[in-house]
């Protein structure tokens, strides 16, 4: 039949390489019917059913379902319509895959439990609105009602995980235990207490900000002697503590005698619970920033040296 002009299914399945079962389905269903019968009753196909037939394989191979292919074939939207439509979809399935892959090995890595590898994916798997509204509901329940540091808060704001399209096994780890921070009722009081102290240090005059220049101050000073081992009750010390207290007289306008350091103390001792330095921290990982070193040994070491008095006598007791 092919002389004709017309192909039989086997003729064209061996021109398509597709299997008469398939070729017959296709035709069963409409999508290629056959342009003719035979005298004898077999279906006979021209070369716009074999042109269809060709689409409709390629159209397969790329994925795209038999009810997409009709709109196509029926001229119901456009090949680069469908197309696009589909590597849409394709971009979706890829980042689930991406992502629980990152899941799997951090799994295999940690030596997760069935319940841990649960958790971890269900929170990976959250829309990137879904996990900034966990952020901000907690940031919503930490400073609301409060008249706390605007520009700190408005940093919280603008600081939201954003988990990468193809993450590595670290950053969903720490998408994970960032999630369970945020939920975790302790934490949240431990920064709302943070929160309600700045308050009212407002109402008290003190709006000069996060302070970035003091708290490099503390950093460089009493990291150099870390490094150099000096021990916070040790004369060694005394000029540190100085300095750094005068600082902070300066910087909020308040005498330098012993009320300063009871005022040190008490801001010191409010912020110093680690996991608020932990929340940065997993936030930096997740968003790809250099994470910062930490701030705690440096605080830390100061707190006790205004405990043991440390620094010239007319500031300490």
């Amino acid at each position: 039949m092919e002389g004709d002009g017309l192909f039989t299914i086997g003729a064209l399945a061996r021109r398509t390489g597709l299997t008469v079962k398939t070729i017959r389905f296709y035709s069963d269903s409409g999508i290629v019917p056959s342009t003719d019968r035979s005298p004898a009753g077999y279906r006979l196909y021209d070369i716009h059913a074999l042109t269809r037939l060709d689409l409709v394989r390629t159209l397969r191979d790329l994925g795209l379902e038999l009810a997409a292919i009709r709109r196509v074939l029926d001229r119901e939207i456009s090949v680069p319509e469908v197309a696009a439509t589909h590597a849409d979809a394709l971009d979706v399935q890829i980042r689930t895959l991406r992502l629980r892959r990152a899941v799997l090995r951090v799994v295999a890595e940690r030596g997760s439990t069935p319940k841990e590898m649960d958790l971890m994916h269900k929170l990976a798997k959250l829309s990137e609105d879904e996990r900034r509204r966990l952020v901000t509901d907690f940031i919503d329940d930490t400073f609301g009602g409060l008249e706390a540091n605007p520009e700190f808060v408005a940093m919280m704001r603008a600081a939201m995980p954003e988990l990468p399209d193809d993450p590595e096994p670290e950053q969903v780890e720490a998408w994970a235990e960032l999630a369970e921070l945020t939920q975790d009722p302790d934490f949240r009081a431990a920064v709302r207490r943070m929160a309600e102290y700045q308050a009212r240090e407002r109402a008290q005059g003190d709006t000069t900000g996060l302070h970035h220049d003091l708290t490099e101050a503390v950093r460089a000073r009493v990291g150099h002697a870390l490094a150099s081992g000096i021990a916070p009750a040790s004369p060694e010390a005394a000029p540190i503590v100085d300095d750094l207290t005068a600082r902070y007289a300066e910087t909020f306008d308040r005498a330098d005698d012993d009320d300063l350091r009871d005022w040190l103390l008490t801001r010191l001792d409010t912020a110093a619970d680690p996991r608020a330095e932990r929340y940065w921290h997993l936030l930096s990982v997740i968003n790809a920033w250099p994470v910062p070193p930490s701030l705690a040994p440096v605080f830390t070491w100061f707190a006790e040296a205004l405990r043991a008095g440390t620094g010239s006598s007319s500031t300490a007791t």
